[in-house]
């Protein structure tokens, strides 16, 4: 790969990092380190869930959500890093790829063990598959093309599916 085409996709990637950012946050969360943020504290009551029928939705649906959401903010911060810092230590497109596979890795591993947690089914389900989805990525053979084809589009499924 040459330089000019491996810095010019070096330069789209972290463009695509930095709107996904922008879209992974989730209402009521403020911008910074993602390690730090907490799940915002509500003044209504929490539903208990039931056998019911009816669509109540388990007391951990919004901490799983929010604990993906940080979850896919951190790693997509940090291909952005391992990006930038690909740059200056001159790295190949093979070892540029061998990094992104394993930050996409343990992504998966991470969201998977969030699904796990889950008490509601539909969001176990939604996690799991996410998980799955990002696993799928860490394994393709252009993984830079895998985060522009389908990792984008993450962050917006979460936000409309990913709530009580």
């Amino acid at each position: 790969m040459s330089q000019p085409t491996s810095t010019g996709r070096r330069a789209a990637v972290a463009a695509l990092l930095a709107t996904l950012l922008a879209g992974c946050q989730a209402p009521g969360t403020k911008s910074g380190d993602p390690a730090t943020h907490k799940p915002v504290p509500s003044t209504t009551t929490t539903p208990t869930p039931t056998t019911s029928p009816s669509p109540v939705t388990a007391a951990n649906t919004v901490e799983v959500c929010q604990a993906v959401d940080r979850l896919i903010i951190a790693a997509s911060r940090k291909i952005s890093a391992d990006s930038a810092a690909a740059t200056e230590r001159e790295l190949t497109g093979e070892q540029i790829t061998a990094q992104l596979r394993r930050t996409l890795a343990k992504l998966a591993d991470q969201v998977r063990g969030e699904g796990r947690r889950a008490q509601d089914r539909e969001i176990r389900t939604l996690v799991t598959s996410t998980a799955d989805r990002i696993g799928r990525g860490s394994r393709a053979a252009r993984p830079t093309a895998w985060l522009d084809d389908t990792f984008t589009g993450i962050p917006a499924v979460l936000m409309r599916d990913c709530r009580p």
